[in-house]
């Protein structure tokens, strides 16, 4: 078994961070060590990795969006730059890689539309080849006055990809022709309608693409679907935080343990937590099982969970940390191990 485990922190440069970080996470300690990092990479707030792990995709969330390519040197352990293309929308905060790998799907947020690129072999980036934008507003006049789109996500079989707009209150389906141009099937495409004002952000499939978990930012709450064939029906709905809880919601990220049976979810705003799930074999989340583990910062923007299951690491964006846990594979509970990262700006794991 590996002593070390690395991994890609995408940060904001505009409090003197250098763009992308190199991690190494020692797997005996707990510990987190940056390698090596990026230098003149503006915003990558968003990464993407190849399944092979030698190229890396980053957004650059300006408001002029570009996305970002590089290459992994593993002998150097350094990120090579390939090149770099124009989003056509705002503020890109999400980027996914299409099963096959031959597309890449950029969500620009502020612009409410979403980009697809065709990636080339050696990992370069084509110029936008298929631009979609939404229009539409929802009951919140702040949030909500315009499209938002905050993430794009394929489903297990790589057949569809569902895009979460915030400003709409929609998850819209799109079918994914893999050897097609444009890739996704606008024609054809539906939409789950949110409740008004949740606000859906990020979402997460089970392992066997059946069910979909959409974490819903501004109600913070999960919607639970069965996904058939491109069909979404709800099937339950739960908030993030307690019963008795007064203040503003601000969900952010949400996961799926590797092996199905636990789900995590964080909080920012003045819960600052991470929320966690054991899932049934239906798929419905275990709503007496909810528990809570403080994020060890403020604002836990995102997480991510080891291949093996054993770490979950939380990058909290507003007291620029990173808290490493060590995750028990039984009950699914946490337990904080170190924080680090104070010489990291704006941290998103």
């Amino acid at each position: 078994f590996p002593v070390t485990i690395q991994g890609l922190v995408g940060t904001y440069t505009k409090d003197g961070s250098k763009g992308i970080y190199l991690l190494q996470l020692d797997t005996i300690t707990g510990q987190l060590k940056a390698i090596s990092h990026t230098d003149h990479v503006s915003n990558p707030s968003f990464l993407a990795i190849t399944k092979d792990k030698q190229f890396v995709y980053a957004v650059n969330e300006d408001e002029m969006g570009s996305i970002s390519a590089f290459a992994f040197n593993a002998k150097k352990d350094q990120l090579q730059f390939i090149n770099k293309v124009a989003t056509k929308g705002a503020h890109p905060c999400h980027i996914s890689i299409s099963p096959d790998e031959k597309n890449i799907f950029v969500a620009n947020y502020t612009g409410g539309s979403l980009t697809s690129f065709h990636r080339f072999a050696d990992g370069r980036l084509s110029n936008a080849q298929q631009f979609i934008q939404n229009t539409g507003s929802s009951i919140d006049s702040i949030r909500q006055s315009k499209a938002h789109v905050h993430g794009s996500f394929f489903s297990p079989d790589g057949k569809w990809l569902l895009v979460n707009d915030l400003g709409m209150d929609q998850t819209q389906i799109y079918a994914y022709q893999a050897n097609m141009h444009p890739p996704l099937k606008q024609t054809s495409a539906s939409a789950i309608q949110a409740v008004p004002g949740a606000g859906p952000r990020h979402l997460s499939f089970s392992k066997n693409g059946q069910f979909v978990y959409v974490l819903e930012e501004l109600s913070g709450s999960i919607s639970v679907y069965e996904f058939k064939k491109g069909v979404a029906k709800l099937l339950q709905r739960d908030y993030t935080h307690p019963i008795n809880f007064k203040d503003k919601p601000g969900s952010a990220d949400i996961h799926l343990s590797p092996d199905g049976k636990f789900l995590y979810a964080s909080n920012r705003g003045v819960e600052n937590n991470i929320v966690q799930y054991q899932i049934d074999q239906k798929g419905f989340l275990k709503v007496a099982t909810k528990k809570y583990t403080s994020s060890g910062g403020r604002m836990p923007r995102n997480f991510t969970i080891s291949e093996d299951g054993k770490w979950l690491l939380v990058a909290n964006q507003a007291s620029n940390n990173i808290v490493v846990f060590k995750r028990d594979l039984s009950t699914g509970n946490l337990t904080k191990y170190i924080v680090t990262g104070k010489q990291i700006g704006r941290a998103h794991v």
